[in-house]
This record gives structure tokens, C-alpha cells and sequence, in this order.
């Protein structure tokens, strides 16, 4: 089986600007191929999972990876998918963010500088000269081809800078950059990065007389329709100390049974043959399956040892035995008002968000259901060791501990 069979078979292909010469050009050995991620955040989430796994299969099946930090287009901001301007960040916030970026890439593809590379296109982006990029490059581009590209008719409505305007120019000259540099022949992207893809193989053609190829992903939602990554609380963040790892295991716990086997394919490397066994598993026994992918995407991510740990915490939590020491632990000062708490253990976003759940009944403290925005959590709530469960509907808790002073 092909790496592009691979691919397909798991669910990673949307589209491909010439399937049948990508895989021509695959089936004649290693080809170079880039994702780009612009550090616009302090860490990726669970939505990026899809590039980072199809660059993982990439590379297993002997290809090589560049993962391109995106340090100078972020400066600018993509306007793809987005419905207004990306709030501006500074040279050295998205320095910081590509760092702890860099560390997640390495998680799933090994990065060696030899075969596969991290590259970050401030390197070849901040010292352009305006006038030559625009003589060299510009030149290339049609103005009235661009704003019929999707990510540039939606933000017509709102108003799009020209700084956005310039986005496309610069992903395209990325690619132009990396195929003179390393051979580059393939961009992978998610869907909504299409024009911008197309931009950049339609530059190479033209500056260099050469096909290269780009692939896109498809946008992972879940069986609600809720966009891949999304919690009640906020993003799935790989960050550990943004998303501990047993909130992590717990995501994909709780992951709907209609969508087990495509994440089971999509975020794990077990073999199709195992995955096609768990998936027919039905009633309680599909959460087996379940338990499994949490596993297996939380020890990818965060190492076996967090993983085993994250599944007993979450088996004592929840009536199927584990650890009870691996329960996830919010140290407060008691009394302390519900809400407050609520907020600070990560159980709630917000402080309104606290007081809806409670209204709605959806909080219980220990045993008791609790429906008071004013309720206040006092000493005489807590067992002998000086802690409670806190439990938001049937699949989060967090166990409360008062905080001793010396």
C-alpha cells in the first residue's frame, strides 16, 4: 500500500491538484513535502491533529517532511477561514509561541536537520525588499484571480487590509523558497488553504517550470457538527500545561460512538485491521473503543507514563476502578463561593458560564445536584482528608481540596 493509500484509506485526503502525478512522482521515491503553521497561539489543538498526523504517515512511509513555522506570514495574518482580522501580534510573541510549536512538532516527526527539517520563513521573508518582491513575485499575480478566491470574497464584506491582501503572495513565495532550497514538491494544508496552495504551485510553474503538488485535509468536525478541537471549556490544547494530560485522555473519552472508528483512523497508528475490530464493537462495549483512542492519542502526544496515568485517574473518577490519586486535583481556599471555584478548576470558562451550568442542574458536589449561584462550598462539605468531587454533567470532575496554610 502506498503512502497515498495510506492517506485515503485513514481519511486525510480532500483534494489534490493532480492525484494521478503525485502519484507518479511518490512511486519514484522520497519526495519532499511541507505543512506550514503559523504560530498565532502559544500552542496547537486538537484541530491540528490531521496535518501533523498525515505529516507523521508522510514521513514513516520514508518522505520527507519540512515543518515551516510561519513566523513571518504571521506578521501579516491569513484571512483564510477567518470572517475578520487576526488581532496583530509582535515579533517577539510569535517567536515564543513558534518555540513552544517547534517542541509539539517534534512530538509526532522527527525533526533531525538531516532528512526533515523545521524551517521558519522569517528567514527569508523580513529581509525582502519591497520593491524587488513586488517585481519578482507581484508580477506573477492577478488581482481579479485573487478576489475570486474563497478567503478573500468572504472578508470582501467585512473589509480586507492590504496587509491580509498580501497574505497569499507570501505563503506562494514559501513554497517557491523551500522547492530552490530542499527540493520541495508537495504542500499539505486543510481545505481552506486551497487558494493559497494553488498560488504557490502556480508560482513555481512559472518561475521555475516545474509541477509541484498540493494536497489538502478535510476539516474535522465531529457527529454534532462541532469543529475538531473544541471543548466545553475552550480549545483541546497539546500544550500540557494549557490542557493537562488528563483532560487530554478525557476529550477523546468522550469522543461520540459514531465518530470512534474515522478518529480511531485519523489520530492513532493502529492498523486498519484492529481499527475495523473496535468499530464494531456496539453498546458498552464500543467504550473499550473509546478508551483505546484516548489512550493511544494521549501517549502520542504526551508519553505512555502520562497516558497510564490519565486512564486510572479517569477509571477511578468514573466507576471503573484506577487510581483515585490520578483524579485530577484543584487545591482552594474553602469557604469559597461555587461559582469562583467552578471557574478556577477549569470546569467552567467563565463566571456566567458557571452560573448557567448551575441553573441548568448540571453540577453536583459530592453526592448533591447544586443549583444555587450563591451556594458557597464551606469545610463541612469535605470528607476527612479535606477534599470533594466536583463532577460538571456526566464526563468532567475534578476533585477539590482545600488548601492548607504551614
Amino acid at each position: 500500500m502506498t503512502v497515498l493509500d495510506t492517506l485515503a484509506n485513514r481519511g486525510f485526503i480532500e483534494d489534490c491538484t493532480n492525484l494521478p502525478g503525485l502519484e507518479h512522482l511518490l512511486s519514484r521515491g522520497p519526495v519532499t513535502a511541507y505543512i506550514g503553521f503559523d504560530p498565532t497561539a502559544s500552542s496547537l489543538h486538537a484541530g491540528s491533529l490531521v496535518q501533523l498526523m498525515a505529516m507523521a504517515h508522510l514521513q514513516r512511509a520514508g518522505h520527507r517532511v519540512i515543518a515551516l513555522l510561519g513566523t513571518g506570514t504571521a506578521l501579516v495574518g491569513d484571512p483564510s477561514g477567518k470572517t475578520e482580522a487576526r488581532p496583530m501580534l509582535t515579533r517577539q510573541s510569535l517567536e515564543q509561541n513558534a518555540r513552544g510549536i517547534a517542541e509539539q512538532l517534534r512530538r509526532f516527526v522527527d525533526l533531525d536537520g538531516q532528512g526533515s527539517l523545521l524551517q521558519d520563513n522569517r528567514d527569508w521573508l523580513l529581509d525582502l525588499g519591497y520593491i524587488d518582491f513586488l517585481r519578482d513575485i507581484g508580477r506573477h499575480f492577478s488581482v481579479n484571480r485573487m478576489l475570486s478566491a474563497e478567503a478573500y470574497k468572504i472578508r470582501m464584506e467585512k473589509g480586507l487590509s492590504f496587509l491580509e491582501f498580501n497574505y497569499q503572495l507570501l505563503q506562494a513565495y514559501d513554497f517557491l523558497v523551500l522547492f530552490r532550497r530542499h527540493g520541495c514538491r508537495l504542500q499539505l494544508g486543510g481545505r481552506d488553504q486551497w487558494g493559497n496552495i494553488v498560488a504557490g504551485i502556480d508560482l513555481v510553474r512559472r518561475e521555475e517550470q516545474c509541477e509541484v503538488f498540493g494536497l489538502t485535509t478535510p476539516l474535522v468536525t465531529t457527529g454534532s457538527g462541532e469543529k475538531m478541537g473544541k471543548t466545553a471549556a475552550g480549545a483541546a490544547w497539546l500544550d500540557g500545561s494549557m490542557f493537562p494530560p488528563y483532560d487530554y485522555y478525557q476529550f477523546w473519552r468522550n469522543t461520540p460512538d459514531k465518530d470512534v472508528g474515522r478518529f480511531l483512523r485519523l489520530f492513532t497508528f493502529l492498523s486498519l485491521e484492529e481499527i475495523h475490530q473496535l468499530e464494531q464493537l456496539q453498546g458498552a462495549d464500543i467504550n473499550s473503543a473509546k478508551e483505546r483512542l484516548a489512550f493511544e492519542t494521549t501517549a502520542l502526544l504526551h508519553g505512555r507514563e502520562q497516558a497510564v496515568r490519565a486512564q486510572e485517574g479517569a477509571r477511578a473518577a468514573f466507576g471503573g476502578g484506577g487510581a483515585r490519586d490520578e483524579i485530577p486535583t484543584h487545591e482552594t481556599t474553602i469557604p469559597r463561593q461555587i461559582v469562583d471555584i467552578l471557574v478556577a478548576s477549569g470546569l467552567c470558562s467563565s463566571k456566567s458560564d458557571a452560573r448557567r451550568q448551575l441553573k441548568a442542574g448540571a453540577i453536583k458536589l459530592g453526592p448533591h445536584k447544586i443549583t444555587d449561584i450563591y451556594f458557597v462550598v464551606t469545610p463541612r462539605h469535605l470528607d476527612q482528608k479535606g477534599s470533594v468531587d466536583l463532577r460538571r454533567g456526566k464526563k468532567r470532575l475534578v476533585r477539590i481540596r482545600a488548601r492548607t496554610t504551614a
